[in-house]
């Protein structure tokens, strides 16, 4: 274990081995570090914070600060739960969560959350999620496994992005996004799958064209009612997992719409 001489540990806080902390960090009394995680210099962690093994935080982050929320009270607890091997770059906030709230912001496993990207309160996001600069989670937001979002953008208080998905820079999402979907714009809009991570994931050719399938049947705006469309695609692409996800996605109970195709014919 390495603590340098300038840096702060209050009394109550647990350090596994190896742990590395850098000049004038921060670190508060139920704060949980997990083993091998490596703070830089000038990191503040705070409130009920784990932080999983082999995490990596660079200077300037603030982890498990109040949330921002107008209802929040100061005697409320405050938690977040960060999973292993994460990389936290420089000025990266995560709030932990609210009483108004599920009370915990959970972080998966193997993320990358670059310069300046915020997670709100009560957020819950996936493993191997990749934040570009400055990307933002309001509060209560739900990203899948594998999301990426790009610089500057947004997603709204309460939204789900399913697994797979992509969020373009600057793109400003206020509904809910299909997992493997690819979305842009402000307000984001629907603009078809997103081929590139499919592809680099490993995804097959067949199991990519049975996606796109899916993906026309369900926003041509040709065929029918939107509903109509959802339970003819169940029924025919049965063997799909994938678009079964999709399916299940849009059958639960969502509290956002649905980002939409703009055009009348999805790429997919």
């Amino acid at each position: 274990m390495k603590i340098h001489a300038t840096a702060l540990v209050a009394p109550g806080a647990e350090l596994a081995n190896d742990v590395e902390i850098g000049p004038y960090c921060a670190i508060g009394e139920k704060v949980k570090l997990g083993d091998g995680v490596r703070l830089h210099s000038h990191v503040v962690i705070d409130g009920e914070t784990e932080i999983g093994a082999g995490s990596e935080i660079f200077p300037f982050v603030i982890l498990g600060a109040p949330p921002q929320h107008a209802a929040y009270k100061h005697t409320d607890p405050v938690r977040l739960v960060i999973g292993a091997r994460n990389l936290i770059r420089e000025h990266v906030t995560m709030n932990g969560g609210s009483s108004v709230g599920r009370g915990v912001t959970r972080i998966g496993d193997d993320c990358t959350f670059y310069m300046g990207a915020h997670v709100g309160h009560d957020c819950i996001v996936g493993d191997n999620v990749t934040l570009t600069n400055n990307a933002t989670l309001g509060g209560h937001v739900v990203l899948g496994d594998y999301v990426i979002m790009g610089g500057l953008s947004a997603i709204q208080q309460r939204s789900r992005v399913g697994r797979h998905a992509f969020v373009g820079g600057l793109a400003a999402v206020n509904s809910d996004v299909i997992p493997y979907g690819m979305v842009w714009g402000n307000h984001a809009r629907l603009e078809g799958l997103n081929l590139i991570g499919l592809k680099r994931r490993g995804f097959s050719r067949e199991q990519i064209n049975t996606l796109r399938a899916g993906f026309r049947a369900l926003f041509s705006q040709s065929d029918g009612p939107f509903r109509g469309r959802v339970e003819a695609v169940a029924d025919e692409f049965t063997g799909s997992p994938e678009v079964l996800e999709i399916i299940d996605f849009i059958r639960a109970e969502p509290l956002r719409p649905l980002v939409l195709p703009e055009r009348d014919a999805p790429k997919g």
